[in-house]
């Protein structure tokens, strides 16, 4: 208090309505205090004017430049869109396009898939026909198959067709009259002469009956039907076809089905034996054919020994024509070898003409005609005697 006494003092401060000084030194400190606030608060008001003014003014620098990014993004923009819309016309235009030629290959390929369903239609068509067609060939091949007399005409048929398409035409002969007045269903000529039986039996009846049997005793009873027929059918063929010394020594009996012949040789061994010892041999149709190249083969073997027999003869007579010449030639060649020699006699006496013309023409005739004349006779007769 007495430091603020003395300050209080030395500054001489009037007193205010009998107030004290330290109260007059406070409001006065007050008053300082609110006048360096007003002082405070001008300054900060100009600072924040100025700070406010470069606020604006980057504001302003800040909205110029982006109106120019954004002048500049909507150009971009613009570019951007006149590209997208060139490049989606483009596109549009490609996609068009190519829709276009799927549209028309997709037409090309239906008309053709159509055309090609057509063809296949007409072909199942044909096929449907053909089925049609064989149907009615399996009823009427069933209803000859019912008739005896029909079978052994179709059995007969089928014989013919393989005998025609092996063997040639002077090699066999159908319903061919035996010895014995018999006539087979067909005869294969061998080289020998004798001709080879083939006889043509279809046995369907009994094979039927054996195989719709539906107990043991049925098919007992189809079974003994069977070998009766068999033992019918070699008995007969046994009987009228095998002529000793007029035919070959066993003959063919022809069954026109596999199926049957299959049945004989697993179902009935004992009648195929019988078959044997009666030297008849059962055929299918394949194994007829494989006679048949058997027998076409033994023919060609045949003409082929006969061709070389008169082979062999040609061959004799082409040595005798070639001795007759060897000796036609020597002749020839002593007749050229006496032409040489009176050849060289001639050209001898040429040179020796020659030599006497030479000399008569080396004499002078100073003599008279008469001396010529006794000289030139001799000379004369010498030339004649060849000197």
């Amino acid at each position: 208090m007495s430091e603020s006494q003395s300050l209080f003092d030395n500054l001489q401060i009037p007193a205010i309505a009998g107030l004290p000084p330290a109260a007059v030194l406070g409001i006065a400190a007050a008053g300082v205090a609110v006048v360096a606030i007003i002082v405070l608060m001008a300054w900060r008001s100009r600072a924040l004017a100025r700070a406010h003014a470069a606020a604006m003014s980057e504001l302003a620098d800040a909205q110029a430049d982006t109106a120019a990014r954004m002048e500049a993004m909507i150009g971009l923009l613009s570019q951007g869109q006149s590209q997208l819309q060139h490049l989606v016309n483009e596109r549009l235009d490609s996609v068009s396009h190519r829709l276009g030629d799927s549209l028309h290959q997709t037409t090309r390929h239906t008309a053709e898939n159509l055309q090609k369903l057509h063809e296949r239609l007409a072909v199942i068509d044909g096929a449907q026909k053909n089925i049609t067609a064989l149907a009615g060939q399996v009823t009427a091949l069933q209803s000859v198959l019912t008739n005896k007399q029909e079978r052994g005409a179709y059995g007969q048929g089928r014989m013919e067709i393989i005998i025609r398409d092996s063997l040639p035409k002077d090699c066999y002969e159908f319903q061919f009259t035996l010895g014995n007045r018999m006539r087979p269903d067909c005869v294969v000529f061998l080289p020998d002469q004798r001709p080879l039986v083939i006889d043509a039996k279809f046995p369907l009846e009994a094979i039927a009956a054996y195989r719709a049997a539906a107990s043991d005793d049925e098919r007992r009873q189809a079974g003994t039907r069977v070998r009766q027929d068999m033992s019918k059918h070699i008995a007969d063929i046994a009987a009228k076809y095998l002529i000793p010394g007029e035919t070959q020594e066993l003959a063919l009996m022809f069954v026109p089905s596999e199926s049957v012949y299959a049945e004989l040789h697993d179902n009935f061994d004992d009648i195929v034996q019988k078959a044997f010892r009666a030297k008849i041999v059962i055929v299918s149709p394949s194994l007829l054919m494989i006679a048949v190249h058997v027998i076409q083969q033994i023919q060609r073997d045949a003409r082929m020994r006969e061709a070389a027999g008169q082979i062999q003869t040609e061959v004799a007579k082409l040595i005798d024509d070639v001795s007759r010449m060897h000796e036609r030639v020597l002749k020839l060649q002593q007749h050229f070898a006496q032409a040489n020699e009176d050849v060289r006699q001639i050209l001898i006496s040429a040179e020796k003409v020659e030599k006497r013309g030479a000399r008569i023409m080396d004499v002078e005739f100073e003599a008279e005609q008469g001396t010529a004349e006794v000289i030139s006779a001799p000379v004369m007769r010498k030339l004649e005697a060849g000197e």
